[in-house]
């Protein structure tokens, strides 16, 4: 389980094809620190699996599943990543819960800057937009963000210096995708009601 709180902006350094899968070789001294095969990472809010482990450099297969539903296919050699390693039993859990099962992509629709914060403006799959809600929490990127704004195919967030400096949202722009992750609880409460319903 994550919790949505970057931990460094990492690097692909290497994508290597294999047919119906990836393999990323990614650069991250902090999550790199003591990572072991079979360990998770988060990849742009991505669980992934360390495969080999060398200096501050970690290789991770990425399944066709997975490059289907997320925009780690976009990625290539140099693009910049969030990296975020698993919260320990115990933790203070600053963001929310994550599970770096990714839903759905979205795309930067528009930037609005202001003297202290940017409000961003993100688009999201119809069948997505009921689990988001205004002040609720929702993953992009695998940020753990507030909601400022909820609409029918879109949601906007603002962004402190902080996130525009140190995650891949200081980085976009309109049109470029993003992962997105909505708050588990909402599609549990969601599948609990609906079982409710139907036993009627």
């Amino acid at each position: 389980m994550f919790t949505g709180i970057v931990e460094e902006l990492g690097e692909i350094t290497a994508v290597e094809n294999l047919g119906d899968a990836s393999r990323f070789r990614l650069r991250g001294p902090v999550v790199t620190e003591g990572a072991q095969h079979g360990d998770s990472i988060a990849v742009n809010g991505v669980c992934l699996t360390v495969v080999e482990h060398e200096g501050d450099e970690f290789t991770a297969d990425v399944m066709a599943e997975t490059l289907d539903r997320s925009s780690l296919g976009a990625l290539s050699v140099g693009s910049r990543v969030n990296l975020e390693r698993p919260t320990a039993v115990g933790a203070r859990l600053g963001g929310h819960i994550v599970q770096g099962h990714v839903d759905g992509t979205g795309a930067v629709i528009a930037r609005t800057p202001s003297e202290n914060w940017e409000i961003v403006k993100v688009s999201i799959p119809a069948d997505l937009s009921r689990y988001v809600v205004e002040k609720g929490s929702i993953t992009v990127d695998g940020i753990s963000l507030t909601v400022v704004e909820a609409g029918p195919d879109y949601f906007t967030v603002s962004l402190i210096p902080t996130t525009l400096a140190l995650t891949t949202l200081g980085l976009k722009q309109p049109g470029d995708p993003v992962n997105l992750e909505v708050d588990i609880i909402a599609k549990y409460v969601e599948r609990l009601l609906g079982g409710k319903e139907a036993a009627r």
